[in-house]
């Protein structure tokens, strides 16, 4: 009871969690390879470009990096499972299906059957780029068999999110979020606002980035966001562009008075969160600006009560980009300035050295990383660190 007299009613416990990442087809997976070290994206053979419809002139170009991180079963989905059609499975965006299933198993992970939980399931999320919609709107056979509001609804961003909520029976919001790279991240801020202003009892947050067939490299372009090999070198003076990887993340958040009454198993307390923009203050639409992130990170730190001075780990965006990288670590470092004199007391890190960008599931990545480091008190290291940026 004392322990618990100490909570805030503003704090949020992850009681759940469900990830699938390059390399990683759970949590378990992905985390063992974080703590061994191991990069999991993928380098591929001519044979699987062209397997993947990859064009003879671009695999033989020198400026084609042949590797990304990939999920490797992104096709397989127990449609029966979920009452779902075979013909709405196989022209549905598979975004939305590993969406679907990670939600599912991250309320396996919690102990809570999601039709019958006793009180209101919110639900925030959101996807990266629908590309299957122009691939099924370009397959010949689609129209003969299925209409245009069925295509629009399997494939579409808008319904990923209430889908989940109509297939799993969940009763509160279902709000998809749309902002790119920090769209997981911009979910569990809002999925905590949502706990706190009552409007519900159990959260679903998460984000999932996929796209077929997956064994696709990239062209290389100097001054564009892509590496140049096909590593991700956060922080490190070889950085030069990021991997845009595949894959699907999903928290559940509960208030943590709530969590603890339940004996739920509590990963990790999140104290506070913020979201804002940089306006127009920065050098393109693309890029970030100090200002802008040092204004976020004070509001989550005002937001959080919490003393930088205590705060010995900050998992990163961290994208090996040659811009972003100082800008970030510039505001994280000017922001501590103006709480703490301490220097060289908050280690750094990113996933992204491990499985590259996954888009719009990275912050989930990064926060299931953070929260198991939490829980395990083990601190995986970031990959490919030489010399600082």
């Amino acid at each position: 009871m004392k322990q618990q007299e100490q909570f805030r009613d503003k704090d949020i416990a992850i009681v759940g969690m469900s990830a699938r990442f390059p390399g990683a087809e759970d949590t378990a997976i992905f985390w063992q390879n974080l703590l061994d070290g191991v990069e999991t994206i993928s380098t591929f053979s001519e044979e699987e470009l062209r397997e993947s419809g990859i064009e003879e002139e671009m695999i033989a170009s020198p400026n084609y990096i042949r590797r990304r991180g990939i999920l490797g079963n992104a096709q397989h989905f127990d449609a029966n499972f979920f009452d779902i059609t075979p013909r709405d499975a196989e022209i549905m965006d598979p975004q939305h299906r590993v969406f679907l299933e990670c939600c599912w198993h991250a309320f396996e992970d919690a102990g809570y059957v999601p039709a019958t939980y006793p009180g209101k399931v919110g639900i925030f999320g959101g996807t990266g780029t629908a590309w299957h919609l122009s691939k099924v709107n370009a397959h010949p056979e689609v129209q003969k068999y299925a209409s245009g509001a069925s295509v629009v609804t399997n494939n579409d961003k808008d319904y990923v999110t209430t889908r989940v909520s109509y297939k799993l029976n969940l009763k509160g919001p279902s709000v998809n979020v749309q902002t790119a790279c920090s769209t997981a991240m911009v979910a569990v801020v809002m999925g905590m606002n949502s706990l706190l202003n009552g409007e519900s009892d159990l959260i679903v947050a998460g984000g999932v980035s996929v796209d077929t067939p997956e064994r696709r490299g990239y062209p290389y372009m100097q001054g564009g966001m892509e590496s140049a090999d096909g590593r991700c070198y956060a922080f490190d003076s070889r950085a030069n562009g990021t991997v845009f990887s595949r894959g699907a993340g999903v928290v559940l958040l509960k208030r943590l008075n709530d969590a603890v009454r339940d004996g739920d198993h509590i990963y990790a307390v999140l104290k506070g969160g913020a979201v804002n923009n940089d306006g127009n203050l920065k050098a393109g639409f693309t890029a970030p600006s100090i200002h802008g992130q040092i204004a976020v990170a004070k509001q989550a730190i005002a937001n959080a009560q919490l003393d930088p001075a205590t705060i010995n780990f900050v998992e990163a965006h961290g994208t090996a980009t040659a811009l972003g990288d100082p800008i970030e670590f510039t505001s994280l470092t000017q922001t501590f300035q103006e709480y703490t004199d301490k220097t060289q007391y908050c280690r750094l890190g990113s996933v992204k050295t491990n499985i590259g960008h996954t888009d719009a599931a990275s912050g989930m990545a990064s926060l299931i990383k953070a929260s198991l480091a939490l829980e395990t008190g083990k601190l995986p290291a970031s990959l490919h660190f030489e010399s600082p940026n």
